[in-house]
C-alpha cells in the first residue's frame, strides 16, 4: 500500500464498548506497537444505559415501554428482542455484550477523547470539519465501533481509512449478518474487517475469516461466535496494514452477497422462523444440563460407594 506504514489508531464509538471490543483493543496492544492516539465518542448518545444493561435480573416497568416503543418501530422483530432479555433475566449473561464505559477502558487510559453530536441525515452520519481535522491529524488509520453508518469527509481523513467490522462475509451476507445466516441455517459464518466506503457493507476488505456455527442453538450463539472471531481478526488486519505489499481487497459489485435490509426482519415470518428457533435451542439445551447433571450426580454416588463400601445406595451407613 506504499512506503509507509500505519502508528497510529483512532476509534470512533459510543459512550461504551462492548466486552468483545475492549478485548480486540487489549489483543492489538499485546501483538502490535500501534498507538491508540485518538477517540472520538457519540455525544447523541450520552443517555445510554451501561450498568444496568449488564445485570439484567428482572423485568422493569422501563422494559415493558422500551418494548412498545421498539414495537411501533421493529415490529414482529420485537419479539424476538424480548426473547432474549428474558433470557438474560433467567441467567444467560452474555459476557462478551456487556458494555463498558470508555473511562474504565485500560487500553484507553490516557488517550485523547472528543465528543461529538455529527450531523444526521437519514440512516448516515457525517461529522463535522473539526473532527474531520482532528482525526486526519492525529490517527494514521481509524476503526469505526459506533455511530451507525457513515460517510463524508471522515472517510477520507486517515491515509489508511476507517475500518468497520461486519459480522459476516460480506460475498454472501450483506446487512443483517448473523439474523440472515441463522434464518437460513447456515453451517458457517464468517467476519470481515473493511475498509469502509459509500457503498453498505461493499467496502474493501482487510481481512476475513469464518468459523461454524453448525453448533449453535441460537441466533445470539451466532452473534457470540461472530464476535469471539472479531477479536483476534482486529490485529489480523491492522498487520495486514502495516505490510508495505498488502493491498485489501476490492470486491466488484456483481459479486457482493446478498443485502439483507432491516425491512426484512420485520416481517412476521422471518420474526416467528427465528424466534421458534432459538425458543427450541434453549429448551434443548436445558433438558442436556439437566442430562449431564443427573448423570454428574449419579456417578458422584457410584463414586462414593465404592470408596465407602460399607453406605448403602441413599449414602445412610449400614
Amino acid at each position: 500500500m506504499g512506503s509507509t506504514k500505519p502508528q497510529t489508531v483512532g476509534l470512533l464509538v459510543e459512550p461504551f464498548l462492548y466486552e468483545w471490543q475492549v478485548r480486540a483493543l487489549e489483543t492489538l496492544q499485546s501483538r502490535t506497537d500501534l498507538e491508540i492516539s485518538l477517540v472520538v465518542s457519540n455525544g447523541r448518545n450520552d443517555s445510554c444505559s451501561i450498568d444496568d444493561w449488564n445485570t439484567r435480573d428482572r423485568i422493569e416497568f422501563s422494559d415493558v415501554t422500551r418494548f412498545l416503543r421498539e414495537l411501533r418501530q421493529e415490529r414482529a422483530w420485537t419479539l424476538v428482542l424480548a426473547e432474549r432479555n428474558i433470557a438474560r433475566v433467567a441467567g444467560d449473561t452474555a459476557g462478551l455484550w456487556h458494555r463498558r464505559a470508555i473511562d474504565d477502558v485500560s487500553a484507553l487510559e490516557g488517550v485523547d477523547h472528543v465528543r461529538c453530536r455529527p450531523e444526521r441525515t437519514g440512516s448516515w452520519a457525517e461529522f463535522p470539519d473539526r473532527v474531520v481535522s482532528d482525526v486526519a491529524t492525529q490517527c494514521d488509520v481509524v476503526i469505526r465501533f459506533g455511530f451507525g453508518l457513515i460517510r463524508g469527509g471522515i472517510l477520507e481523513a486517515p491515509d489508511y481509512g476507517v475500518l468497520s467490522f461486519h459480522p459476516a462475509d460480506i460475498r454472501r451476507f450483506r446487512g443483517l449478518g448473523p439474523p440472515a445466516i441463522f434464518y437460513e441455517d447456515r453451517s458457517v459464518a464468517g467476519a470481515t474487517l473493511q475498509r469502509l466506503t459509500d457503498s453498505i457493507d461493499g467496502g474493501e476488505i482487510v481481512a476475513i475469516d469464518e468459523v461454524s456455527v453448525a453448533d449453535c442453538e441460537t441466533m445470539w450463539d451466532v452473534f457470540d461466535r461472530t464476535a469471539t472471531l472479531q477479536i483476534d481478526l482486529l490485529s489480523d488486519g491492522l498487520e495486514n496494514l502495516q505490510d508495505p505489499s498488502f493491498e485489501p481487497e476490492t470486491v466488484p459489485e456483481s459479486e457482493l452477497g446478498t443485502y439483507y435490509s432491516r425491512k426484512q426482519r420485520r416481517s412476521l415470518g422471518f420474526s416467528a422462523r427465528v424466534l421458534a428457533r432459538n425458543l427450541r435451542g434453549r429448551l434443548e439445551r436445558r433438558y442436556r444440563q439437566r442430562v449431564l447433571a443427573l448423570e454428574e450426580s449419579e456417578n458422584a454416588r457410584s463414586a462414593d460407594a465404592e470408596t465407602n463400601p460399607a453406605s448403602d445406595s441413599s449414602g445412610h451407613h449400614r
